[in-house]
């Protein structure tokens, strides 16, 4: 059997294959891990560490309210989230990291569903009291960003919260995928009824830029 190849190759192959489809390129990649030929960074049983460690947590058991976990993978952060209280759901636009996240969870609390940011169900829209949005934004190319970032917004309800964490770009460029966030984009999950509670930079987490990563907390009012 060939070498598995790593993430990076593959991702910068895929997502530059198609212009005309920004967000097609994740299918291909968790099949491909599913098949074994590429390995991948978000094979995680816990949750991402600025999630895990974010201030403003509730202790494990005592959440209320509901959550969504944007870009889910393959659930780490979803279960966490239930661990806490949520009643959670997660969605990913690939059917295969779907289909791998009930895999690996087993009679999980966790509602795991097939969603595209860009084609998002009516009744997801302002329907979470917390939205964490985890490197998926910044996946998928600068051209459609503002639809990616509008739809994570959208899933706020009144009083809700939504926390960003995202690699930190100094300036904007078309070198990717990864393509980190610079300030201004950022800042940008703060807009259509929301507001900057925190926007931090965190340069001892694990990160895809050398800047280290942006943990946005934004409230609707």
């Amino acid at each position: 059997m060939a070498e598995p190849r790593s993430w990076q190759a593959e991702t910068a192959l895929l997502g530059n294959a198609d212009p005309s489809d920004p967000t097609g390129w994740f299918e291909p990649l968790w099949a491909s891990a599913k098949d074994g030929a590429v390995t991948m960074p978000w094979d995680r049983d816990d949750p991402h560490p600025a999630l895990a460690a974010w201030p403003n947590s509730p202790d494990l058991g005592t959440a209320s309210g509901t959550a969504v976990v944007v870009g889910c993978g393959l659930g780490a952060d979803a279960e966490h989230l239930s661990l806490l209280g949520y009643e959670t759901t997660a969605f990913d636009i690939s059917p295969a990291a779907i289909a791998a996240a009930r895999a690996r969870n087993p009679g999980s609390a966790v509602t795991y569903a097939v969603g595209n940011l860009l084609d998002l169900p009516r009744d997801w829209i302002s329907a979470f009291d917390l939205v964490v949005e985890i490197f998926t934004v910044q996946a998928v190319n600068r051209r459609v960003r503002g639809g990616l970032t509008a739809g994570v917004r959208s899933l706020v309800a009144p009083g809700g919260i939504l926390l960003a964490i995202q690699a930190i770009a100094e300036k904007g460029d078309d070198d990717g995928p990864p393509w980190p966030l610079t300030q201004p984009e950022i800042e940008a999950f703060g807009t259509d009824g929301l507001s900057a509670v925190s926007i931090e930079g965190l340069p001892d987490y694990a990160s895809p830029s050398p800047l280290g990563l942006w943990r946005a907390e934004f409230r609707r009012s």
